[in-house]
């Protein structure tokens, strides 16, 4: 089966966060923050795979919505982590950019939907 690019990018994306989720939190001692942005940025998967069994394409752009969410509140957890010196500039950028690439990814997504749903 052929996945997506946006499926395969939000598990791949997930995988870094697990990752960077055990190591900050062994490193940092750091439980409160470290469960925020694990939570949001494993959630964007699910999300977006929930949204390949759709019912309708209003529930398709829902769940992407959801995605969407959550990537952009994974990106301000890294900005925050960023700004108090919990990780470094170039970490958080790495993570970051790669929030940013699966939040535009998602958000043309859904802007695409809504255009062929009005288009109709």
């Amino acid at each position: 089966m052929n996945e997506s690019i946006v499926v395969t990018k939000s598990f791949d994306f997930a995988i870094k966060i697990v990752n960077f989720y055990k190591r900050f939190s062994i490193e940092k001692k750091e439980y409160v923050l470290s469960k925020q942005f694990l939570r949001s940025g494993t959630s964007i998967g699910p999300n977006v795979r929930e949204a390949q069994n759709a019912q309708s394409k209003m529930d398709f752009i829902h769940k992407l919505s959801i995605a969407q969410k959550e990537c952009d509140e994974t990106i301000y957890w890294f900005q925050l982590l960023r700004e108090t010196d919990f990780i470094n500039s170039d970490e958080a950028d790495f993570l970051i950019n790669d929030a940013t690439e699966l939040l535009k990814i998602i958000r043309s997504i859904i802007v695409t939907t809504k255009k062929n749903l009005d288009s109709k």
